[in-house]
Formats: C-alpha cells, structure tokens, sequence
C-alpha cells in the first residue's frame, strides 16, 4: 500500500546506492599493496537517479550505479590507491546511508502519526 511512495522509494534507493559505494571503497582498500590495481569509484547518487528517470526506470530496481577508475597519481607499483582518499570515501558512503535511514525513519514516523498511530 505505502511502497509506492516517493520518499520512501528514494530513501532505499539512497542507502542503496551508499551500500555500492562502500563495497568500492572496500575493495579499494582491500587492493591496496596490489601492484597495478586502479582505485574505482562510482557515479554519484543525483547522477544515478537522473539516468534513472531519463531512462523511465524503477528506483527500486536497478540503478544503473556505475563505476569508473579513479584520476589519481600512481604509486611506483602503478597502484592508484590512496588509503586517506579512501577512509574519507568510506565516512561520506556512511554519512550518505545514515541519512536515508533518517529520511525513511521520519518520513515513516510521519506516516504513523497521521494514521494515529505512535
């Protein structure tokens, strides 16, 4: 009944998308020491959801999250991994899924208040 309501559909598609970017940012990291690995990061969350609508698509399914290499200097390994780079990816991907969890929690509270229901 109330799945079809926007705030909720962006929310889940926000913490979604924060989700993928912490994967990224993981295997980053995880790739570190790896002689030629190129650090990867996705496309942004408006960027994301723009294609989605242009594309008449669902947020709920797909979102189309792209991933590209990262322009950064390598390292004489030919690795572009930089761990300071990655730890502030890491806190922006957490501060992103905290605050769709907030906007589901609020808009859900709403929901129920209006219901009267608490």
């Amino acid at each position: 009944m109330f799945d079809g309501l926007d705030i909720f559909q962006l929310a889940t598609a926000r913490a979604r998308h924060a989700a993928a970017r912490q994967a990224v940012v993981a295997q980053n990291i995880a790739n570190a020491d790896t002689p030629g690995y190129r650090a990867r990061d996705i496309t942004d969350f408006a960027d994301a959801l723009r294609r989605l609508e242009v594309q008449g698509g669902d947020p709920r399914g797909d979102l189309g999250i792209r991933t590209f290499d990262v322009d950064a200097p390598a390292s004489p390994n030919g690795n572009t991994v930089s761990l300071e780079l990655e730890m502030v990816r890491g806190v922006e991907a957490q501060r992103d899924h905290d605050r769709a969890i907030r906007v589901y929690d609020s808009a859900l509270n709403i929901l129920r208040s209006s219901l009267g229901r608490r």
